[in-house]
Formats: C-alpha cells, sequence, structure tokens
C-alpha cells in the first residue's frame, strides 16, 4: 500500500500485470468507441431557453430546485 492518498491502491499497480485482452474485447472496446464517436457527431446543442431560469437546470436531479432548497412534487 503506498502513502500517497491522491491514488487509489488499485490504480498503484502496474498495468503490465494486466492480462492481453482477447479479440472479443478489443472489437467491443472499438465498436463502443465509434459509437461515442457517432453520438458526439449527431449531438444537437440545446435549444436556447427564453425566460427561464438563470444557472443550471433545476430538475437536473429529479427534484425542482428553487434558491438552494429542492421540493420532490
Amino acid at each position: 500500500m503506498t502513502d500517497d492518498p491522491s491514488q487509489p491502491a488499485a490504480a498503484a499497480s502496474s498495468t503490465a500485470e494486466r492480462k492481453p485482452l482477447t479479440p472479443a474485447a478489443k472489437r467491443a472496446l472499438a465498436e463502443a468507441e465509434a459509437r461515442r464517436q457517432a453520438a458526439g457527431a449527431e449531438a444537437k446543442p440545446a435549444a436556447k431557453e427564453f425566460q427561464g431560469p438563470k444557472g443550471p437546470e433545476p430538475t437536473r436531479y429529479g427534484d425542482w430546485e428553487n434558491k438552494g432548497i429542492a421540493s420532490d412534487f
């Protein structure tokens, strides 16, 4: 165990100790990366809201937040 609190103990081990990936795993990683690239290319910017709340979306946690007070409805 290391004394450095900024790195977790699992991350302190070397990456050379990992098992090699199977061809199926490599293919799955490549397909996931391709889907991420396609989703990023097709993403539309959010529509501009007029007369909406200033700051972050108040319903971002599933509750309505107003002046720091969250109400669940």
